[in-house]
């Protein structure tokens, strides 16, 4: 599971998601306090969803006026599909920089996994705000998922182009997997008070992926996450 980054963080949300914001500002100090309403509004959604967050709860975290919060952002909507844009661009640059060094594509699915499910343990956000856009802000859900997928489908279509998987679907494959780190990563990750997946359970899944790659491997205690 591993794909590269294509926006710059703290970038605005898609233009099809119909943001009025004012553009993204040039000087550090702008930048730097647009990123900490970010991170604040990441932090309040996650901890008490987005019906019984406010924007004077954003700005009380962010430490910052709440005229300055206007400055950015138009309305607590838009606030909240910047997080669900910047999340994805950070959950995707960390699957990117964790598989940079795979010599192959089963090795690059370990790493990313594996930078998937240290994100996940890191930011649990991740999992509440997006599930939350859902019935907040369904397109930027769809954008979250269908930005990931169509990142990662080409370098399945390209290794089974080269004989190295097994050929099928990319973009069912592409989806298939992603939904199998999803769901390993809510129950051991989310679900568990270690927030991490012990190494037999993630060598487990590496067996499966690897059955669903066509790349026959055997289970072993080696090579934790």
């Amino acid at each position: 599971m591993s794909e590269t980054p294509s926006a710059p963080s703290g970038a605005v949300g898609p233009p099809d998601l119909g943001t009025t914001a004012p553009a993204s500002p040039r000087r550090p100090k702008g930048q730097r306090t647009r990123r900490k309403i970010i991170d604040a509004a990441e932090q309040v959604f996650a901890a008490v969803g987005y019906h019984d967050a406010s924007i004077v709860k954003i700005t009380e975290a962010a430490d910052v006026a709440q005229g300055t919060f206007y400055l950015y952002f138009a309305s607590k909507l838009e606030v909240f599909e910047e997080v669900v844009a910047d999340l994805n661009q950070r959950v995707r640059h960390a699957m990117s920089e964790a598989s940079r060094a795979a010599t192959n594509r089963l090795e690059a699915e370990r790493l990313g996994f594996a930078g998937f499910f240290r994100f996940t343990a890191e930011h649990p956000a991740l999992y509440r705000v997006i599930r939350q856009a859902e019935f907040v802000s369904p397109r930027a859900l769809r954008h979250h998922y269908e930005t990931i997928i169509g990142n990662y489908a080409p370098y399945l279509r390209e290794a089974m182009a080269s004989g190295e998987i097994t050929p099928t679907d990319p973009m069912v494959l592409a989806w298939s997997l992603a939904a199998i780190g999803e769901m390993i990563g809510l129950r051991w990750i989310l679900w568990n008070e270690e927030r991490e997946v012990p190494p037999a359970v993630f060598e487990q899944m590496m067996v499966i992926v690897s059955r669903m790659l066509g790349v026959e491997r055997e289970v072993t205690d080696e090579e934790p996450v």
